[in-house]
């Protein structure tokens, strides 16, 4: 199942069974034709009956709306992208109290920083944390320690001894 439920997808298939229900097509044969269960199918021809394709065209995505405006969403974005180091933090690092204030100061908007997160999924950013390492990592010489000192210093398998009378398939 998708993470995202692609409406316009959705809206298509049940335009293509407004077309089938004016041809006559049964509800059971809608359902099995586009791939719904049969309960669906005579809910889609009871808005049909009810309202023609516009009843079967797409209400939008479900759950309360956003806060923001597109606008507003799309500032946000932007200073998201310029990053905390620019908005003043010391550190390069969004967290979500972080997000949330800066959200407060850029829209006037109020979210709650537990909920930040749902509006940084909408709008493709993902909840990460970076991983830790030492300033004086060199990559190359740790590569090289890899390739060559690590396998030279690394316990071998043991060799496999003869079987013993234990392991022998029985006949």
């Amino acid at each position: 199942m998708a993470l995202t439920r692609d409406h316009a997808r959705m809206e298509k298939r049940r335009v293509q069974a407004a077309a089938m229900f004016e041809k006559g097509t049964s509800a059971p044969e809608v359902g099995r034709r586009l791939g719904v269960s049969r309960q669906v199918a005579y809910r889609w021809k009871a808005a049909w009956e009810k309202g023609g394709k516009a009843g079967l065209t797409s209400k939008g995505k479900a759950g309360r709306k956003s806060k923001l405006t597109a606008l507003q969403t799309e500032l946000v974005v932007k200073a998201l992208v310029e990053g905390p180091v620019s908005r003043g933090y010391k550190t390069n690092l969004w967290t979500l109290p972080r997000v949330a204030t800066l959200i407060k100061d850029l829209t006037g908007v109020q979210y709650h920083p537990g909920h930040v997160w749902r509006l940084l999924g909408d709008n493709g950013f993902s909840c990460q944390r970076p991983e830790r390492r030492a300033i004086e990592r060199d990559e190359p010489k740790i590569r090289r320690w890899k390739r060559v000192e690590w396998p030279a210093i690394k316990k071998k398998p043991a060799k496999r001894a003869e079987p013993s009378s234990s392991s022998t398939k029985a006949d």
